[in-house]
């Protein structure tokens, strides 16, 4: 009887953002990204002022790593979501190097978002799967079905791509 061959090293994860399986729930978005970085360095560039700064919108450099505190953050304002470009943080929570939670609402109170945006950590192999959880859209208005919508697409097409350009740079 022959060995079995040699099935060569594991292969890499994917690196690219990855929807999870539930997109069905519509007050949620869910993403999931591989980066070959290990957890420590994952945490600092969320954790960060000066790292945040890299890959967030103008004024993540005022984050502090504090229950409580708040910053505001700003971005193009979207009509048609009712989204004032102006970002309302406070962190609600974290467990070092595995979990950040944080509350965002908009500066317009006009606009009901509310939402909860949680990053959690796992090692993984040689590097860290980053999940994203934002949550808190409310499914039976239409503005904030957009705001899913291009939110969602902003998460994995935008973001998770820049946190990980950031991430290169960090050493």
């Amino acid at each position: 009887m022959s060995p079995l061959p040699d099935p060569g090293p594991d292969p890499e994860p994917e690196s690219e953002p990855r929807p999870e399986p539930d997109a069905d729930d519509l007050t949620t978005i869910r993403v999931d990204q591989f980066f070959p970085h290990p957890p420590a360095k994952v945490w600092r560039a969320l954790t960060e002022p000066g790292l945040l700064a890299r890959w967030q919108m103008p004024g993540a450099e005022e984050f502090r790593l504090r229950v409580g505190h708040r910053y505001r953050m700003t971005s193009v304002p979207r009509p048609g979501t009712r989204f004032s470009g102006v970002v309302e943080v406070e962190v609600l929570a974290y467990d070092t190097e595995r979990m950040l939670s944080l509350r965002w609402t908009d500066a317009d109170p006009a606009n009901p978002a509310d939402w909860t945006i949680t990053w959690t950590l796992e090692h993984e192999g040689r590097g860290t799967r980053l999940f994203l959880v934002h949550e808190g859209f409310d499914p039976d208005d239409p503005a904030q079905l957009m705001a899913r919508r291009i939110m969602g697409g902003g998460w994995s097409g935008h973001v998770l791509p820049a946190l990980g350009q950031a991430l290169e740079q960090v050493r």
